[in-house]
């Protein structure tokens, strides 16, 4: 990957994590070349990248400014870190938890996991919701043994936060696969989805930094709640004549 994708791929993550908000000033050129030790031909490529993305815009003689996503519940496939960073700082971001229980893995989630049928997991399903409207339905399996110490007060925060700062254990990778699916009772009951609306679901496989998988999960959305984007980064053997 090209140095100029890097940085565009980090300062990316920063726009949708909110660091960098909506309608805020891009640190200039100089400073930016200066956070990432390059030159300023190699920023202006990452904000050209990010500009054609439509993520930024340029302002003459004044730098460049973040129109961020078209929707507040746009997502980056190509990006996780889950809703509470993503949302959280954007307004009021609300767990509901509609059942929490260990139980033992079938095998699926066995597979998954690369986890034994008599290894405990968290089974979770979790209504996200955002400033009062209902945003993600998130069907949870987590291995006990792993992420030890899961309690419904921590569900009510983020999962996330408590496995990176609280145990300790960096995220590594992620593979996610997307589909469209119809409503299930469940999606109409918490949703609030007619029986015609369409679905779209988030099955994601999360890994720590040491390659061991820690989360698998189904996220179901409102069709109307966001788009979904994925940004690929190429490299010069990508294409064949």
């Amino acid at each position: 990957m090209a140095y100029f994708q890097v940085i565009a791929t980090e300062l990316r993550k920063k726009i949708v994590d909110g660091t960098y908000p909506k309608d805020s000033r891009l640190p200039n050129q100089s400073t930016l070349a200066k956070e990432f030790r390059t030159s300023r031909v190699t920023i202006q490529r990452a904000l050209n990248t990010l500009q054609v993305e439509g993520l930024i815009e340029g302002r003459q003689g004044s730098g460049s400014y973040v129109k961020g996503p078209e929707s507040l519940f746009d997502y980056d496939a190509s990006i996780y870190g889950g809703m509470t960073r993503k949302l959280g700082h954007l307004g009021n971001l609300k767990n509901e938890i509609i059942s929490f229980e260990v139980s033992f893995p079938n095998e699926k989630e066995q597979e998954k996991l690369r986890i034994k049928k008599n290894d405990p997991v968290y089974d979770i399903i979790r209504l996200r919701i955002f400033e009062g409207e209902p945003l993600a339905l998130e069907y949870t399996i987590m291995p006990v043994l792993i992420i030890p110490g899961i309690t419904e007060e921590i569900l009510k925060g983020s999962i996330y936060r408590y496995i990176q700062q609280d145990l300790n254990k960096p995220f590594g990778s992620s593979h996610r696969r997307i589909k469209a699916d119809r409503p299930d009772t469940y999606d109409q009951k918490y949703l609030h989805c007619e029986p015609t609306d369409p679905i779209l679901e988030f099955e994601q496989i999360v890994f720590l930094k040491d390659g061991t998988p820690f989360e698998y999960s189904q996220t179901r959305h409102r069709f109307d709640k966001g788009d979904v984007t994925v940004t690929y980064q190429s490299s010069r053997h990508d294409y064949h004549l």
